[in-house]
């Protein structure tokens, strides 16, 4: 099954790009301060919005600090938060719909309108709610975007249960007296992990522009500490002057949500040719 899912996946470009830019930006969120070539707090103010140079190659703030450095910095909260709010996400997704599929009946009912309920909700002003009322601090967004983002995983994971659980190696488990916590982790979810994966993949994507989001709007992660969100609020407020200071910080997020989008969308494909258009 490995090999088949490698074969499909190497044909597809787009993916294996998407999979190296994604590997490339991991190794510099953790090499960043091997691979940052200034300071990315340290204040200069000689050189005050000083265009892309050889010194600086995407050139300064308006308090002279280095904005690669910056964006190199920025990189490691991005991919933090992304990893991090997805993976409480995934974790409270998989719990409820591996209940809400394998018991069903009123236990099925209950989640499934709590799901509702949730979906109802405008995902980004509930965000933006909860986090007026506490600290704009890098742990309280990743558990809130955690939180308020787990109801498509829930749904996924409870309608493969839904058809995993009247399959025949499940009933040969009941059979020789498995209890519900076996044949849920051991049996069901193993073989209906896949769909989860590429939502995992996708939901880190959209997790690095909600904070990106919430940082560009003074709510989220709070200088001096550098993120992407909060450079391009800077270059907001200088957009006649410096360019640089918008165009660099959004195209890392243009290519970082791009790569993880095209790495789903490729292991989606890999997993299940028939759901490719």
């Amino acid at each position: 099954m490995k090999t088949i899912f490698w074969k499909r996946f190497k044909k597809n470009h787009l993916a294996v790009l998407g999979g190296i830019i994604v590997f490339f930006l991991f190794l510099i969120a953790i090499l960043a301060p091997v691979v940052s070539p200034h300071d990315p707090n340290s204040i200069d103010v000689k050189n005050i919005l000083e265009p892309p140079s050889i010194k600086h190659p995407f050139g300064t703030d308006d308090l002279g600090r280095d904005i690669l450095s910056r964006i190199i910095w920025g990189s490691r909260i991005s991919l933090a938060v992304g990893f991090v709010a997805v993976g409480i996400a995934t974790v409270i997704g998989i719990i409820l719909g591996a209940v809400s599929g394998y018991y069903g009946s009123w236990i099925d009912s209950v989640i499934m309108r709590f799901v509702d309920i949730m979906l109802s909700i405008p995902t980004f002003f509930l965000l933006l709610a909860v986090i007026a009322f506490l600290e704009p601090s890098i742990w309280n967004i990743m558990i809130v975007i955690g939180l308020t983002s787990w109801m498509g995983v829930a749904r996924l994971v409870r309608a493969e249960f839904l058809s995993v659980k009247e399959r025949e190696f499940v009933l040969a488990a009941r059979t020789v007296g498995a209890n519900d916590i076996r044949i849920i982790f051991n049996h069901i979810l193993p073989n209906s992990i896949a769909p989860v994966l590429v939502s995992t993949v996708l939901g880190i994507a959209g997790a690095i522009l909600v904070e990106s989001a919430l940082s560009f709007l003074g709510i989220g992660i709070q200088p001096p500490t550098a993120s992407w969100g909060n450079i391009l609020t800077t270059g907001k407020d200088n957009i006649e002057i410096a360019w640089w200071l918008s165009v660099f910080p959004g195209l890392a997020i243009l290519v970082t949500v791009l790569a993880y989008n095209l790495l789903g969308e490729g292991i989606r494909d890999s997993i299940d040719p028939r759901l490719k258009v």
